[in-house]
């Protein structure tokens, strides 16, 4: 299944963003040094080695609610991490949906060129969403899900 793609979210899912959650506790929320901070994520192993080994047979594809003005810093991160960041789709500015449905339309728009063989997600509404698509997703449950986090993807459209 070399053609066939195995897409993976990021934060959540290989790296580990909960030293990033405090700024996203205030009020107001401190988007800034949140995302500032993204360089700094700790891996996180069980996802990591889950996406090299479906990187061995699948083309890897990361499909991020991260914006676009990170994709250097998160190509290096994915890169220091051993992971390839060819194939790296994030929320273009002014992209506000929740990441049920911006996560969605993109996959739509990928199952159009190739087969999609798992998606991988730590959001349960998305999760749930591509479920009720018919997608094959997995939810990456090694890290609790915060409702902080969960609120960042889903009310705020921000990750």
């Amino acid at each position: 299944m070399e053609d066939s793609l195995a897409v993976f979210d990021i934060d959540g899912v290989v790296a580990d963003v909960r030293h990033r959650l405090k700024y996203l506790d205030r009020r107001p929320k401190d988007w800034y040094r949140f995302f500032a901070a993204a360089d700094r994520d700790p891996v996180l192993a069980e996802g990591v080695e889950l996406a090299r080994a479906y990187a061995e047979s699948h083309v890897l594809v990361w499909l991020t609610g991260r914006p676009e003005y990170l994709r250097d810093v998160t190509a290096e991160w994915l890169r220091a991490a051993d992971l390839p960041a060819e194939l790296l789709f994030m929320r273009p500015a002014h992209e506000r949906r929740p990441a049920r449905d911006f996560k969605a339309q993109q996959l739509r728009r990928m199952a159009r060129e190739s087969a999609i063989e798992i998606v991988v997600d730590d959001d349960p509404e998305v999760v749930q969403r591509l479920q009720e698509l018919r997608y094959p997703v997995r939810l990456a449950d090694w890290v609790p899900h915060s409702k902080t986090l969960q609120q960042a993807q889903e009310r705020d459209g921000r990750t």
